[in-house]
C-alpha cells in the first residue's frame, strides 16, 4: 500500500492530468497543439506562437517510490534533478540519469537520454514498465510492453510529441552507492574499440569493475576513458561546482572519488564544456558568477537570448569576422568505426574535445523510430559549439556534411537539435512509415505536429 504522501501524490496527479485534459479541450481544432512550458533542453529553434498550449504545471513531481520493487512513478515533467532527489535518500537512482538538470523524464524517453550506465542500462525508455500518454486524440491512454496499446509503447520512443505527451511513467530503478571512484585512462584512438568492447562484455577494465564509462577525445592524440565503481568509501571527494572545473581534471588526475550526487551532476556545473563561451571558466568571472547560477539551463536561456537578438553575431560582423554556424550534435557510430570517425571529424569539422559514451540496447529487440541494432555496441559522440562559415559556403553544410558522415560511418543521429535531411532520407533513416501507422490511431486528426516538422522544418 502507498504511504499517506503518497496517496495525497496520486490524487494531485489525478487533479493535474484533469487540468491537462481541460486545457488540451480548449485549444480550437486545427491550432496547434504544444506544452506551455518555460524550460527545454531542445536546440532548434520553432516557429513562434502566442497560442495557448497544454498546461502541464502539475506534472513536475514524482508521485511515489518503492524501494523494495525498486520501481518509481514520476510525472512526465519531472526533471531529472528533482527525480535523483527523491531515489537517492534510498541509496537508488534512475537507470539512466542524462547529463543536464532539468532534462525531463518524459522528453528523454520521448526523446533521447544517453549517460555512463548506458552501455549496461540501454536507453532510459528501456526502463519504462508503463507510462500514460495524452494522446492527440485527448484520451489518456495506459501502454504497456503487452496489450491493447503495445505499439503505442514501442513507438513513442523517439516520437517527440508526435503521437503525444507522457503524464505518468512508471521506471526500474538501479542501486547506487554512496560514492562513484573514477579513473581516468588515456588511449590511443586505435585502443577505443577494444577497450570498449571488452568493458561492455565484461564489466571489468584491468580486473577492476566498470559500473559506469564515458570519455573525452581532446584530440586525435590525446583521448581518455572515464571508469566509475560504485564505493561505500572514499579517500577523499573532489568538488567541480566551484573554481575547480570538472573535464579539465581528466587529464590532471588518474584517479578521483566524487559523491553519487555530484557523479550524476559532473556535467552540469559547465554544461561540459561550454560554460567557457561565457567566460564562465576564466577565474576572475568564476569567482563572481554565483553558483546557484552555473548550470546548463542558465546557460541554455543565455544562448536562447543570442538566437533571439543576435547581439554577439552583430558585434563579429561589425568586427569583421566570419558569421557561425551552429554545430550542437550527438550521433551514435558503431564502435568498430569510432576511430574512423573521430578522425574524419577532427579533420574535416575541427571541434575540440568531444564527448564519447559507449551504449548497448538492454533487450534483444529495436525500437521503432531509432533503429539501433540489438547486441551491437556504438559510441555516443558529442560535440557542441559553432564553427566559422567558409567563404563562398552557407550556413548548415557543415551540419550536412556530418549527417552524411554518420550514415556513411552506419551511425544514427539524435533529433534534439538541428537536422537538414530530405524527407525520403528522413522517413527512411527515423521509420517513419512506421510512425504514421501508429499516429494514424493515436492522432487520426493529426492534431499534433509531424516528426519531420519538428526535427527539420522546425515548426
Amino acid at each position: 500500500m502507498p504511504s499517506t504522501s503518497d496517496v495525497a501524490a496520486v490524487v494531485a496527479h489525478d487533479q493535474a492530468v484533469g487540468r491537462l485534459r481541460e486545457s488540451y479541450e480548449r485549444i480550437p481544432p486545427g491550432e496547434p497543439v504544444r506544452l506551455a512550458k518555460r524550460s527545454s533542453n531542445l536546440f532548434r529553434p520553432r516557429t513562434d506562437t502566442e497560442r495557448p498550449g497544454l498546461d502541464v504545471s502539475g506534472l513536475t513531481g514524482v508521485i511515489g517510490v518503492d524501494q523494495d520493487a525498486r520501481t518509481a512513478d514520476v510525472q512526465g515533467m519531472c526533471t531529472y534533478e528533482d527525480l535523483v532527489a527523491a531515489t537517492l535518500p534510498h541509496g537508488l537512482t534512475p537507470m539512466v540519469v542524462p547529463q543536464l538538470k532539468t532534462i525531463t523524464l518524459g522528453g528523454a524517453v520521448t526523446g533521447l537520454g544517453i549517460e555512463s550506465s548506458s552501455f549496461r542500462a540501454g536507453l532510459p525508455h528501456e526502463s519504462v514498465l508503463e507510462l500514460d500518454i495524452l494522446t492527440g486524440a485527448g484520451d489518456v491512454v495506459t501502454a504497456r510492453p503487452e496489450g491493447e496499446h503495445a505499439e503505442l509503447f514501442r513507438t513513442f520512443p523517439n516520437s517527440y510529441g508526435t503521437l503525444g505527451y507522457a503524464t505518468r511513467l512508471r521506471i526500474e530503478l538501479d542501486r547506487i552507492s554512496p560514492y562513484v571512484a573514477l579513473r581516468h585512462v588515456r588511449v590511443a584512438l586505435d585502443e577505443l574499440d577494444p577497450a570498449i568492447s571488452t568493458i561492455v562484455a565484461d564489466g571489468k577494465y584491468n580486473d577492476e569493475p566498470v559500473h559506469f564509462v564515458d570519455g573525452v577525445v581532446f584530440s586525435p592524440s590525446e583521448a581518455y576513458l572515464t571508469l566509475g565503481r560504485n564505493s561505500d568509501a572514499a579517500v577523499r571527494t573532489s568538488d567541480y561546482t566551484g573554481q575547480q572545473i570538472y573535464y579539465r581534471s581528466i587529464r590532471q588526475r588518474q584517479q578521483d572519488f566524487l559523491t553519487a550526487h555530484d557523479y550524476l551532476w559532473r556535467w552540469d556545473t559547465d554544461w561540459f564544456w561550454c560554460s567557457a563561451a561565457f567566460g564562465a571558466q576564466q577565474p576572475v568571472v568564476r569567482r563572481l558568477w554565483p553558483r546557484r547560477w552555473r548550470r546548463s539551463d542558465v546557460f541554455h536561456k543565455i544562448v536562447g537570448f543570442e538566437n533571439r537578438h543576435h547581439y554577439a553575431a552583430r558585434l563579429n560582423h561589425r568586427r569583421g569576422r566570419p558569421d557561425r554556424e551552429r554545430v550542437v550534435q550527438d550521433v551514435e557510430i558503431p564502435v568498430a568505426r569510432l576511430s574512423d570517425f573521430l578522425r574524419w571529424f577532427d579533420r574535416e569539422v575541427g571541434m575540440r574535445p568531444v564527448w564519447l559514451c559507449p551504449l548497448r540496447l538492454r533487450g534483444s529487440e529495436s525500437w521503432p523510430l531509432y533503429p539501433l541494432k540489438p547486441g551491437e555496441t556504438y559510441v555516443n559522440v558529442g560535440f557542441w559549439g559553432t564553427v566559422p562559415i567558409a567563404p563562398g559556403a552557407a550556413d548548415g553544410d557543415v551540419n550536412r556534411r556530418i549527417e552524411q558522415a554518420v550514415t556513411g560511418f552506419g551511425g544514427h543521429k539524435s533529433l534534439y537539435s538541428d537536422a537538414y535531411y530530405d524527407r525520403d532520407t528522413f522517413d527512411r533513416l527515423y521509420n517513419v512509415p512506421a510512425l504514421t501507422t501508429v499516429k494514424q490511431r493515436y492522432d487520426p486528426d493529426a492534431r499534433l505536429t509531424g516528426l519531420y516538422e519538428k526535427a527539420v522544418t522546425r515548426q
